[in-house]
């Protein structure tokens, strides 16, 4: 169990809205629903009134497993996202072929189509405590993406004008 459900499994446990367990820790409830749903963490200080009010120790709250097991599964996605990339290229790369040899230049929006999916997928290829944690690197990363989705778009151009 991660910590988002931990905390959401507690403060139901106690019978509290988020709206009450924001009060009791001096935050928004929008930040309790942020915390539930794993788009963030709170500070230090609210983690030790979580510890307080709740009755469990930090280290049951956010323990080393949570975060392990947290990053298995966004590398696991990942993974899956990066092969859902490669068919994506795949797939714009075929309609580029289709529309060459068959003459039909419609073929080539189904390349394009396929080659923004590409990017897209190639995007979320990245799991996401490696996309925020390497904040420096992103662009890079992203404008790798983007060059490829411009040469496939070029292909798909190069094959409509020569058609």
């Amino acid at each position: 169990m991660n910590f988002g459900e931990k905390l959401k499994h507690l403060r139901q446990q106690n019978g509290l809205a988020q709206e009450a367990l924001a009060d009791k820790l001096f935050v928004t409830r929008t930040a309790v629903s942020k915390w539930e749903t794993d788009k963030g963490l709170p500070s230090i200080d609210s983690l030790k009134l979580i510890s307080q009010l709740f009755g469990v120790s930090m280290d049951e709250l956010i323990g080393e497993g949570d975060i392990e097991t947290g990053r298995r599964l966004e590398e696991k996605r990942a993974r899956v996202m990066y092969g859902i990339a490669l068919g994506f290229i795949a797939l714009a790369t075929a309609f580029a072929l289709l529309a060459y040899f068959l003459k039909q230049p419609l073929w080539s929006v189904g390349g394009a189509v396929a080659a923004a999916m590409y990017v897209l997928f190639g995007v979320l290829s990245k799991p996401r405590h490696r996309r925020f944690s390497a904040k420096k690197l992103l662009l890079p990363y992203v404008f790798s993406r983007i060059v490829v989705l411009l040469f496939v778009i070029g292909l798909i151009l190069f094959t409509v004008l020569t058609i």
